[in-house]
């Protein structure tokens, strides 16, 4: 709904023309700033990702220009999907920018987890998860980036074979410390880890070795023993099971 240039959401339907370019095929997600659809490019029939940003969200095109940014910063890292280019479009009385980025295959991790059996991993599945999305995140933070806002409903996933790819989208700039906001980054991903396993249903029975990572979801904890991706990554490769 759109008042006086304010919008809640956009919720295009299928069809919808985008600055006469691209065609809205579905929706993808939502977050604070916007939602994300999956598009088609007119002209070439390609599949395009585009983030509309609420214009309450993005004064004076400020957001919609530092994800840009964000995003181009973090190019070189396998799991960010690749930004294309800017257009504008009309949303009822409101003027509205979104950014259109590669399209990549997989579904969002909230639904692959929902997917399973009482709606959760198990040990050894989510652990895979985990090193895949500690890898993808290492390699954020080694180009002196962070994300800022992870969580299930931002990340693609797709399985192959004993491995998950996995992309991040909707990165956040959160105009702080880049070293705090990478803690908050691996917090971010325990938490995670934590959900996919069955929260704090299935936490009390599991084992001493997948407690040890969690740690209580205590941030003091948590990044005592992981101060940075490198070292929990070196963990999840090398830990030893007890008998």
């Amino acid at each position: 709904m759109s008042r006086k240039g304010r919008v809640e959401s956009f919720n295009f339907e299928q069809g919808h023309l985008v600055a006469g370019k691209y065609r809205i095929i579905s929706k993808l997600g939502s977050g604070w700033e916007g939602e994300v659809y999956l598009t088609k490019e007119l002209e070439t029939g390609i599949e395009r990702t585009a983030k509309f940003f609420y214009p309450q969200r993005n004064i004076k095109n400020a957001s919609a220009v530092t994800y840009a940014k964000k995003l181009h910063n973090v190019r070189q890292s396998p799991v960010i999907i690749q930004y294309h280019n800017r257009e504008k479009t009309q949303y009822r009385d409101a003027t509205v920018t979104c950014l259109i980025s590669e399209y990549v295959e997989g579904e969002i991790l909230q639904d692959f987890i929902n997917r399973h059996p009482r709606r959760r991993l198990e040990t050894f599945e989510a652990l895979h998860v985990l090193h895949a999305l500690v890898s993808g995140l290492h390699s954020i933070h080694q180009l002196g980036e962070y994300h800022g806002d992870l969580h299930a409903g931002n990340i693609f996933i797709s399985q192959k074979g004993l491995f998950f790819d996995v992309k991040f989208f909707d990165l956040f700039d959160w105009k702080e410390s880049k070293k705090e906001n990478q803690r908050k980054d691996i917090c971010d991903l325990m938490r995670i880890f934590y959900d996919s396993l069955g929260g704090s249903v299935t936490y009390k029975h599991q084992r001493s070795e997948i407690k040890y990572i969690v740690s209580g979801l205590r941030k003091e904890l948590i990044l005592g023993k992981f101060p940075n991706t490198g070292v929990l990554k070196y963990h999840l490769e090398s830990f030893a099971w007890d008998n």
